[in-house]
């Protein structure tokens, strides 16, 4: 596969204003997707979203600008989580859909997301064809007249994507539920859906601003929402992200119950026949899922390969311990209200309550430690690394992993072990990331 040079794993990323999320580069962007999707429909169009940044209004119109002069048709539905844009993208029969959002990023960043007409990431074909094109575009024919493209506003998006998730919403009855909206896309759309299943419902971080998303609050701060939810004698909390395509929840006793819960939660609940997670995924998720008689696939770090290997084997549920949880057979990405939702709906179910959860699955310890080393690829394939790794492995016996994993973004190398024997995993650490360092140094 050829190198990527602007899209990452989840889309372009960057500080809204610097280069790539410029206007001008956006609009270069717009032109070349558009180009892209004409070569399969020459009146082709686009939903784009966004979530509530303070950026997002001048990518938007950007973006907008670039597709439309191409002849692409362009449907704005305003502020709506990444998973309300693939909705819609689906619902209206579009040829794409386009998020503009950072997730779970500060304000000052953001993003542009691609979705394909089935509501799912783009290929990775069709995401390097853009990227070819973007070159091209000073190179491309004008486009005048009625061949330019429209843009419109539907106002029924909020609407058509709220009724979608009631309609999988159990009756939340009796539950007082705290909600952390995270200042970000959900902030309308998550209260109004919890209310209508019949929960008490206490909402936070409901008033955007452009520059508050995640500050200080949403899936990755859950301090607030754990001291709402024990001192306001809540049955549970739970907090979205900016871009409200994942979620996490906060038992009665403001503890956090993440994607490891969840996934054995629904896991038992379903009946599934595999669960699909990351090499992050904690240990003992795999020993209660085990018991349970449900084999654990793992992946490498990202939604993106958990959602490839349940395509792959024809599986529905996986995701990673950040709360983003899919479930395939209802949904093609990612979605917190519905994670949300469906999670609730398993809880009924089994009859059982987070804080039972929370206390069923009892992490094992776990130690990372990165080392820095020059040539991360090299100290990976190591013979004398990998020795040692093989050497850490015997020493826990079964009751315990070891990961190494080059970083990304940096120079480093990712020690991690896991094991149900805190001292031991931190020696056995400890050593591992000696040897790491030795080689690496040499």
């Amino acid at each position: 596969m050829s190198e990527r040079k602007y899209f990452g794993t989840d889309g372009v990323r960057a500080v809204a204003g610097q280069y790539p999320l410029t206007p001008a580069w956006v609009m270069t962007l717009g032109a070349a997707a558009g180009e892209v999707m004409k070569r399969t429909n020459p009146r082709a169009s686009v939903v784009i979203g966004k979530d509530t940044r303070h950026s997002g209004d001048m990518l938007e119109a950007a973006l907008a600008a670039g597709l439309t002069s191409r002849g692409v048709n362009v449907i704005h539905v305003g502020v709506l989580p990444t998973p309300g844009v693939s909705y819609l993208t689906r619902y209206l029969k579009a040829d794409a859909g386009v998020v503009i959002s950072a997730s779970h990023n500060p304000y000052e960043d953001n993003g542009i997301k691609f979705f394909g007409a089935d509501g799912q990431k783009l290929s990775d074909a069709t995401e390097l064809a853009i990227e070819a094109a973007i070159d091209e575009v000073p190179g491309f024919a004008p486009v005048t007249g009625t061949d330019m493209g429209s843009v419109t506003n539907y106002a029924e998006a909020e609407r058509l994507y709220t009724n979608y998730l009631r309609s999988h919403a159990p009756d939340l009855s009796g539950l007082k539920i705290a909600l952390d909206c995270a200042n970000g896309a959900a902030y309308r759309v998550a209260p109004k859906v919890f209310q209508a299943a019949g929960a008490d419902v206490f909402a936070v971080y409901t008033t955007p601003d452009g520059r508050n998303i995640n500050r200080g609050c949403g899936s990755t701060h859950m301090d607030h929402l754990r001291l709402i939810v024990r001192e306001g004698d809540y049955d549970l909390g739970v907090a979205f992200d900016g871009d409200a395509d994942r979620a996490l929840f906060v038992d009665s006793r403001g503890n956090v119950v993440h994607g490891d819960h969840m996934l054995l939660l629904n896991a038992r609940a379903r009946q599934d026949s595999a669960v699909v997670a990351t090499i992050m995924t904690n240990m003992a998720l795999e020993a209660k899922l085990q018991e349970a008689g449900i084999p654990l696939e793992r992946t490498a770090v990202g939604d993106r390969y958990v959602h490839e290997r349940l395509h792959e084997k024809h599986l529905s549920l996986g995701g990673e311990q950040s709360g983003h949880v899919l479930f395939l057979d209802v949904s093609p990405t990612g979605d917190g209200v519905l994670t949300a939702l469906l999670t609730l709906a398993s809880m009924k179910k089994l009859g059982t309550t987070l804080d039972e959860l929370h206390d069923d699955l009892v992490m094992y310890p776990q130690t990372l430690v990165n080392v820095k080393v020059k040539d991360k690829k090299a100290i990976a394939a190591d013979p004398e690394v990998q020795r040692a790794v093989a050497e850490a492995e015997a020493q826990m016996a079964g009751k315990g992993r070891v990961n190494l994993r080059p970083s990304g973004t940096e120079s480093l190398i990712r020690v991690m072990v896991e094991g149900q024997d805190a001292e031991q995993i931190h020696e056995v650490a400890r050593v591992l990331a000696g040897v790491v360092e030795a080689r690496g140094r040499a």
